[in-house]
């Protein structure tokens, strides 16, 4: 059983989700089928991972940073987070209330330290904010995680 985590960028343009999906959908398939994913289904690289995962007929497993996580994400991607979650085989509440920037690097630390390999979506660019990509990405490699970072040619963040 191989244990991925993601961490990703959110408000991916239509055409870098495109990228992103395909080549999510490579780097995954070459983990077996005994898959085990690990998401804060958040829009954008979250959730596409998730959908990658469970399509190529592994396991979900959700990390919910705060109480108030999903009201914070944009309202358009609920109907997919509430799918997900509901497709998830285990769901892991931290016990943060807000969704700040704690509470999501709390989280992203969370997974890598359950996963073997955390695949980052990622422009190589620093965080714009504390806990962001480049902040989980650090932290795995601290750790001596394998990282395997998804940026496709043509890739943008908008």
């Amino acid at each position: 059983m191989t244990r991925v985590a993601v961490s990703g960028h959110r408000g991916l343009p239509e055409a870098t989700e495109r990228l992103v999906n395909q080549a999510l959908r490579e780097t995954l398939g070459q983990h077996g089928p005994d898959l085990v994913g690990i998401s804060c289904i958040a829009d954008g690289a979250d959730q596409l991972f998730a959908h990658a995962v469970l399509e190529l007929g592994g396991r979900l497993e959700v990390v919910v940073p705060a109480t108030k996580y999903r009201q914070a994400l944009p309202s358009e991607c609920w109907p997919t987070y509430d799918r997900l979650l509901s497709e998830a085989s285990q769901v892991h509440q931290l016990e943060y209330t807000e969704s700040t920037s704690e509470a999501h690097q709390a989280a992203s630390e969370y997974m890598v330290d359950r996963a073997d390999i955390l695949v980052a979506i990622w422009d190589g660019l620093p965080a714009r904010a504390y806990g962001g990509t480049a902040d989980v990405v650090a932290y795995a490699r601290d750790m001596g995680k394998t990282v395997e970072v998804i940026w496709p040619a043509g890739a943008s963040r908008g």
